[in-house]
């Protein structure tokens, strides 16, 4: 009874201790580094779960990919983020944002303003998701991410640095074209690496309600499904609420696949992911569940 109690209250607990924390850092002057420490503690701390608990033990087994992993998250959380966020991004929304800072509530209390800032930049991130799977020039970047084999917290940022910026610049606008202030961003940037770092995460835990709210990794595992009808579901990165009000929710009462990937090849290298997507060949990879055999 008590395993059962623990693995509904883990997840919103990570959560909560990890905003938590970066709160008081914030509010003592020190929110970079404290969420940096914070990040760290908490794949720290998924790294031991999900040995303890694990959802699936197969996932465990070493895939060989942890170096380029490792690289392409370094290179988009480093190089593109910063220069794609800060000089382009960023400045193009602050040129075109409405003059006496929009429309966005800044009356508000700051929590309901960043709940605010997560349904917005919910919304660019998953139409950017969503066209990565259905249009198939983009699906080749984005199956960089869907090649993997086994989800476990170390392949949360393996994105090709295109499909990193596309989502960058389909939601980070709308928030300064709403004239939203700095925290906001801030929050949202923070809870969106909280949240995606535990959607991966290879730890048995459970959800409930929290399905239809947020991105969990029960959720996300479907999306990780070969079979289309499954696998082309659940676009959102944060919230599940585009997805509700767009018909590609998916949950089901059985347990998730645990052989998950691709159908194309992916280079193993980290260079070769890198170049493949760039090269002249017809997409191969069905992209609509209508047009998968059942």
């Amino acid at each position: 009874m008590i395993r059962v109690v623990f693995s509904y209250l883990l997840w919103p607990l990570l959560l909560a201790v990890c905003i938590g924390l970066t709160q008081f850092g914030m509010q003592n002057g020190h929110g970079v580094l404290t969420f940096n420490f914070v990040y760290l503690g908490l794949a720290v701390t998924l790294f031991l779960l999900e040995r303890a608990m694990p959802h699936e033990a197969s996932w465990l087994r070493n895939d060989g990919q942890m170096l380029p992993d490792l690289s392409h998250t370094l290179l988009n959380k480093g190089l593109v983020q910063i220069l794609v966020v800060t000089a382009t991004t960023m400045g193009a929304a602050e040129a075109l944002a409405p003059e006496g800072g929009g429309i966005w509530p800044t009356d508000w209390p700051l929590a309901l303003q960043i709940a605010l800032g997560l349904i917005v930049a919910e919304f660019g991130l998953y139409w950017a998701h969503r066209l990565s799977h259905e249009i198939p020039y983009l699906w080749r970047f984005h199956a960089v991410h869907h090649s993997v084999k086994r989800l476990w917290f170390f392949n949360t940022g393996r994105f090709h640095f295109v499909d990193t910026a596309i989502s960058i610049v389909l939601s980070q606008p709308l928030l300064f074209l709403a004239g939203a202030p700095k925290e906001v961003f801030i929050w949202v940037s923070g809870i969106t690496a909280f949240i995606g770092i535990l959607t991966h995460c290879n730890i048995q835990m459970r959800f409930g309600v929290l399905n239809y709210i947020f991105n969990t990794p029960g959720l996300h595992r479907w999306h990780h499904s070969m079979d289309l009808r499954e696998g082309n579901k659940n676009y959102g990165e944060n919230l599940m609420l585009w997805d509700q009000l767009f018909g590609t929710y998916f949950d089901a009462d059985r347990r998730p696949p645990a052989v998950i990937g691709i159908k194309d090849h992916m280079p193993e290298s980290f260079a070769g992911q890198l170049v493949q997507p760039f090269s002249p060949r017809k997409p191969d990879l069905p992209v609509s569940a209508e047009s998968e055999k059942a």
